[in-house]
């Protein structure tokens, strides 16, 4: 039997048709002695130390077992029945990623509640929007801070409360706003067991578990209606694709109840609330909650992860980081270079002969086996979404013994449409569709002749099966534009619905791969008639020393041009070895000519990869990093290209300028 067959056949105890209340509750059962989750002392006052938790040492991860867990979110599902939460209730969840954030999650699943979400960057206009557009019934946010921002909106919303995981002080004078730890003490005392068990039966698949708001990035966000039957048929096939499957070698990594996941994405994010919420409790395994982003190296190395999921650029940083921390140990760039080099040959060699071998195993002594050991030694499986992952930078990890596999998926299919399976990898492809999604491509909407070297089928993905949306909240306009009943596979029928139009240009290849190409209102249409993906070009920067950032433009030009951030401290760096003064401003070095010339060498070796007319013929570099706090990257570190033209109009219209 083949692994995907094995992998259509495979059944366990994770996989099932339960909603997500239940889906908890079994999990607990089967693991309740295990540990569910890891907290970080002296991070947050937290409201429900005392009771519900004791209080970790400051710096230190205390874990918490399925069974003390459940014990919360049974309490805080009764405690927001004391409120006035009932069966289709919108609850918004407006907190950074932390533990009481999916603990949350589950008691309002459980309660009966759809849980709505709201990034914790949103402005007051855009927190009042996405309380006001699923007519939200209350809110749990995570700090005064946070609730300050809701008070400020507040006037028109029709909240009946207001729930701070974090201690507050002085709204003494405000019924309707209580602490997480508070909602605990009522649930404490009106927790009936039979009445929960009667709210998780009463909950169906086909009812609405979640609206989660697009990131925007092409306008007012749409809440993405999400049923607990799209994220349970997702849990399934992320299981079957990645569980301890009987037909798997041993040295195949696999999730399951041994596995520690850290997880530091945006919960308010699909990605992050199914990969590394939903498909951990499922499983059984723990999940680790990060002190922030920027503490990852030292909270990897402090609980020895053997998983996490993450976003393209997040793994451009880590990367950075081990490069630039590599370099200033023992290990010189030159050794370092050489190491990756071999890393790569022997990762890409059908059969590995005996002096490849020897130099892979000098470098993993030398080089690779501290990169692991300061991401905790004990690494297994990483996985990536939410945007393209260059092919390069998958090497290099691959490379050092750090495996991603790369998937992808969207709001609106819950959201994992195919990811790499750990039994046959293919670097530079986003996977195979998972055991219960079709997928299938409109060619008509691409010009074919820009494709002439894919064997294989290119267009607009489409997709269904039971992960996929019923469409979005209150805009049945934009629900009808996003379906059609009609594909080159075949027009929908009753047993198997609609195909979604993603949006996304995919390349199927004979093999069943998919392989992405760009968003496909992003694709470039040069005044010659020529069509450009700028996301391979952007992509092929990842892993460069040089540029940090890569935005492509051209869209109605001639050619090709580029917005670069360049690695300004790499820049100085090589400056002070050349004995080359530069100007003290970012913004003075970014035009310095001896700058230019030296970054366009990297230009120039990008552009060597690519046909002639998807070359960068001019670029500009810019002194400001696309971030989310400047409004030039979504929470989930998507580019905002509209804003970012915006932003740099008049380096681009220099660009052109003599075109």
């Amino acid at each position: 039997m083949s692994w995907r067959d094995a992998e259509r056949e495979y059944v366990d105890a994770v996989i099932g048709d339960t909603p997500l209340g239940r889906l908890f509750e079994d999990a607990a059962a089967r693991n309740a002695n295990r540990p569910a989750q890891q907290y970080k002392g002296g991070v947050y006052d937290r409201s429900l130390t005392g009771a519900a938790l004791s209080a970790a040492t400051p710096g230190e991860f205390r874990p918490l077992s399925y069974a003390e867990l459940r014990t919360i979110v049974r309490r805080l599902s009764a405690g927001f029945r004391t409120l006035g939460v009932e069966r289709g209730d919108r609850v918004a969840i407006f907190s950074a990623t932390r533990m009481e954030w999916a603990q949350s999650d589950f008691a309002l699943l459980s309660a009966g509640a759809v849980v709505t979400t709201v990034y914790t960057g949103s402005s007051p206009e855009q927190v009042h929007y996405l309380l006001d557009d699923p007519d939200a019934d209350g809110v749990v946010v995570e700090n005064q801070t946070l609730l300050e921002r809701v008070l400020a909106v507040e006037d028109d919303l029709d909240l009946e409360f207001l729930v701070s995981i974090d201690d507050l002080e002085g709204y003494d004078d405000r019924d309707d706003i209580l602490t997480l730890g508070e909602v605990y003490d009522r649930g404490e005392a009106a927790f009936d067991r039979e009445a929960y068990e009667t709210r998780l039966a009463e909950t169906d698949l086909d009812d609405l578990a979640s609206l989660i708001y697009t990131s925007g990035t092409t306008g007012q966000p749409k809440g993405v209606q999400l049923t607990h039957g799209n994220f349970r048929a997702n849990v399934n096939g992320v299981r079957k694709r990645f569980g301890p499957r009987p037909d798997r070698a041993d040295d195949v990594p696999t999730l399951d109840a041994e596995s520690v996941a850290v997880s530091y994405l945006p919960l308010a994010h699909v990605f992050e609330r199914t990969a590394g919420h939903f498909v951990m409790f499922a499983t059984g395994a723990c999940v680790v909650y990060a002190e922030s982003p920027d503490t990852l190296k030292e909270d990897f190395g402090a609980v020895e992860p053997t998983t996490a999921t993450s976003v393209p650029r997040v793994y451009e940083t880590i990367y950075d980081t081990i490069r630039e921390e590599a370099q200033t140990s023992s290990v010189t760039a030159r050794l370092f270079e050489w190491a990756t080099d071999v890393g790569i040959a022997y990762q890409q060699a059908d059969s590995p002969g005996p002096v490849l071998r020897a130099q892979r195993a000098i470098a993993d002594r030398l080089v690779f086996s501290s990169v692991r050991d300061a991401l905790g030694g004990n690494l297994e499986l990483l996985i990536s979404g939410g945007g393209s992952l260059s092919a390069e930078l998958c090497r290099l990890y691959h490379a050092m013994g750090l495996p991603i596999y790369e998937g992808y998926g969207l709001t609106e299919t819950a959201p994992v449409v195919s990811t790499n399976p750990p039994d046959a990898v293919k670097i530079g492809t986003i996977g195979l569709p998972l055991s219960n999604v079709e997928v299938t491509v409109d060619e008509t909407v691409v010009d074919q002749a820009a494709f002439t070297d894919d064997p294989g089928a290119v267009g607009e993905l489409l997709v269904r099966g039971p992960n996929v949306t019923q469409g979005y909240w209150n805009d049945p306009a934009a629900t009808r534009r996003a379906f059609t009943d009609d594909a080159p596979g075949g027009p929908a029928d009753a047993s198997t619905g609609r195909w979604f139009r993603t949006g996304d240009i995919i390349h199927i290849r004979p093999d069943g791969y998919l392989e992405f190409r760009d968003r496909l209102k992003q694709l470039i249409v040069l005044s010659t008639g020529k069509n450009v993906a700028p996301g391979p070009l952007e992509d092929a920067f990842a892993a460069s020393e040089v540029v940090d950032q890569a935005m492509v433009v051209g869209d109605g030009e001639k050619f090709v041009g580029a917005l670069l951030v360049p690695n300004e401290e790499h820049i100085r760096s090589w400056a002070d070895e050349d004995g080359i003064e530069l100007p003290a401003s970012s913004q003075a070095m970014c035009d310095d000519e001896r700058v230019r010339a030296y970054v366009q060498r990297e230009v120039d070796r990008i552009n060597e990869d690519f046909q002639a007319h998807e070359t960068i013929k001019q670029f500009e570099l810019v002194p400001r990093e696309f971030t989310e706090e400047n409004d030039m990257l979504t929470p989930t570190m998507k580019k905002k290209r509209r804003v970012i033209v915006d932003r740099f109009e008049d380096r681009i219209d220099r660009m052109y300028a003599s075109a």
